[in-house]
């Protein structure tokens, strides 16, 4: 038992120290400009495609979510990589290509060249993308270097899942130090970008009907946009009414029975987490401001500093 407890305090230790090291200023001497560099092919990207906001959102959680934020969601391994798993397989490309891009702007700058690590570029596109959205603007930790690794395997029961229930949610979330407050703020997430016929189907076509959490008005617009033998890959919004706003939406449309998932409604649907889905719903503010804590303390998981993992000359391969 007492080597369980030592084991456990080394290494909360060493999960500390290594996002300590992390700093808003980190590459004030090595390339001063980062933020403008990025923000501004962020912005070009944007402009090109509104998919560049979802895709590159959700890029981030998952490649936190799995061997913590050091890009190796970008590495290619014979079709044996993170990437490569199903539960990563429908990430849009371009929330790839956004942070391709801002590597290409920041290694046409010769005080910048190869000197900002992927895991950090999309940290900042992810920043970008919540603020050129409508949501809030943020500052940053850096500091971030980019694993050497990167395998499906590594993937299993990483992530959560469209049926999860609250308490497989915040065991979940809990193993990365988020609380059920970051969870459900973290959720809010889903106020942008569209997900699969394919992942909510059973909720609207079971043997004992739709689904009773679900709008039944909502339900059967669903069953329209996604009838019977439909390809499981049609995309439907997450949000279906402001879904190209990064707003407090979502929690409204809980309220009304209207999560796509069942993990999104149960976050209305179970008393314990219920009335912070009230609170982000009746305060937009205090969504924000939950949003904000929660992605800085998701932006410090598992993160390799210092002398640990490298900075990357191509994101998609070690060097």
């Amino acid at each position: 038992m007492k080597k369980q407890v030592l084991c456990l305090l080394f290494l909360s230790f060493f999960v500390a120290s290594s996002y300590a090291q992390l700093r808003q200023n980190f590459y004030q001497n090595t390339c001063p400009n980062v933020e403008s560099i990025v923000r501004s092919a962020v912005s070009k990207k944007f402009q090109q495609t509104f998919v560049t906001a979802p895709g590159t959102l959700r890029l981030f959680f998952h490649d936190c979510f799995v061997r913590g934020c050091d890009a190796s969601i970008f590495l290619s391994n014979n079709l044996n990589a993170e990437k490569d798993h199903h539960d990563d397989q429908s990430l849009a490309g371009d929330g790839f290509d956004t942070v391709i891009q801002a590597k290409a702007a920041l290694d046409s700058n010769p005080n910048c060249r190869n000197k900002v690590s992927c895991a950090d570029i999309l940290a900042l596109a992810t920043r970008d993308v919540v603020a050129l959205t409508g949501g809030p603007s943020y500052k940053v930790e850096l500091g971030r270097r980019d694993g050497r690794i990167s395998t499906k395997a590594s993937v299993q029961h990483k992530l959560p899942h469209a049926d999860f229930n609250l308490d497989k949610l915040n065991t979940m979330f809990a193993a990365h130090g988020l609380s059920q407050t970051d969870m459900i703020a973290l959720s809010g997430a889903h106020t942008l970008g569209f997900s699969h016929c394919g992942q909510f189907s059973r909720r609207i076509y079971s043997k004992a009907g739709i689904d009773k959490t679900l709008n039944r008005n909502y339900a059967l617009q669903l069953r329209q946009m996604c009838p019977v033998n439909v390809d499981p890959r049609i995309a439907i919004n997450m949000d279906p009414t402001t879904p190209r706003t990064f707003d407090n939406a979502y929690y409204k449309n809980l309220q009304k029975g209207m999560g796509l998932f069942s993990s999104d409604q149960v976050l209305f649907t179970d008393q314990r987490s219920r009335p912070t889905v009230n609170l982000f719903a009746s305060n937009n503010n205090a969504f924000n401001q939950a949003f904000v804590n929660a992605i800085t303390k998701l932006g410090r998981v598992g993160v390799l500093t210092g002398n640990q993992g490298e900075i990357r000359r191509d994101c998609n391969r070690v060097n």
